[in-house]
C-alpha cells in the first residue's frame, strides 16, 4: 500500500485521509490537550505504572511473579523517557547550523535514517527508514541533527503521514528554506502482527516542497535514495 502526502505550490499542506482505518485528520500537529505538560515526568511515570499494572491484572497476570512485578514501572519509564519522549517540547533537538562556506548549491541527501515510532491507533511499532534532501540557502545543518530530528518526531504516537510532514516542517523552519524533501518507507506492526498479519508490505509517504516540486529536482533526489 502506498500513501503520499504533498504540498501545493503555495506551501499549504493538503488534507489527508487514512483510508485503511477510515481515519481523517486535517491537523499536522500531534493531538495534545492544553494541560499535557502540567505533570512532571516522575508523576507521569507513577500514574502510568499504576494504570499499566491494572491492565496486566485484568489480563490475569500474576503480579507477584519475579519476572512481572517490575514490568509496570519499566513500561512507564519507557513510555515517558524513551519511546514517547518526543511529545515533550523540552526534548526538541537544537538544530546546529553552519555557514555554507563552500557555497555548495546542489542538494544534500541523507538516506536510510532509522525510524522507530509507534502507531497511535494500536500503540505498536512503526519501523523503517527516512530519506531527507535539502538545498542550502546559505546554511547547512550538522548531519547528526538530521537523525535527531527524525528521532524526535518519531518518538510519539504517530501516523506516518503526519510524521513525514512534521519532519519536513522542522527542517524548513530550522534551515530557513522551502527546498526540502522527505520520504519514509516503513513497516507497520498493526498490519504485520495483528489484523491481516501481512509481513511483506510497507508504507511509503513523501513530502516535497520548494524546488523539489520540480520534477527534475525530485527525480534527482529519488535517484540518489533508490540507486
Amino acid at each position: 500500500m502506498i500513501e503520499k502526502t504533498t504540498m501545493d505550490g503555495q506551501g499549504d499542506t493538503q488534507d489527508l485521509l487514512d483510508f485503511e482505518d477510515g481515519h481523517y485528520n486535517a491537523s499536522f500537529e500531534t493531538p495534545l490537550r492544553p494541560d499535557a505538560f502540567e505533570l512532571d515526568d516522575d508523576t507521569k511515570i507513577d500514574l502510568i505504572e499504576k494504570h499499566f499494572k491494572g491492565i496486566m491484572q485484568v489480563l490475569g497476570m500474576d503480579m507477584e511473579d519475579d519476572s512481572l512485578k517490575d514490568t509496570p514501572k519499566r513500561v512507564a519509564k519507557m513510555y515517558v523517557k524513551e519511546i514517547f519522549s518526543g511529545l515533550n517540547p523540552a526534548n526538541k533537538p537544537k538544530a546546529t547550523l553552519f555557514k555554507n562556506s563552500y557555497r555548495f548549491k546542489e542538494m544534500l541527501v541523507e538516506r536510510d535514517i532509522s525510524v522507530y515510532s509507534n502507531c497511535e491507533h494500536h500503540f505498536v511499532p512503526i519501523v523503517g527508514k527516512a530519506h531527507i534532501g535539502y538545498i542550502s540557502n546559505g546554511q547547512v545543518i550538522g548531519l547528526s541533527k538530521l537523525n535527531r530530528i527524525v528521532q524526535y518526531c518519531s518518538q510519539r504516537p504517530q501516523v506516518q503521514e503526519r510524521l513525514t510532514i512534521q519532519i519536513s516542517n522542522f527542517l524548513k523552519e530550522a534551515l530557513g528554506t522551502e527546498d526540502v524533501a522527505v520520504i519514509i518507507d516503513a513497516n507497520h506492526h498493526c498490519v504485520s502482527s495483528r489484523g491481516i498479519r501481512d509481513v511483506g508490505s510497507s508504507t511509503i509517504t513523501a513530502e516535497y516542497s520548494g524546488k523539489f516540486l520540480n520534477s527534475d529536482t525530485r527525480n534527482e533526489f529519488l535517484k540518489y535514495i533508490y540507486k
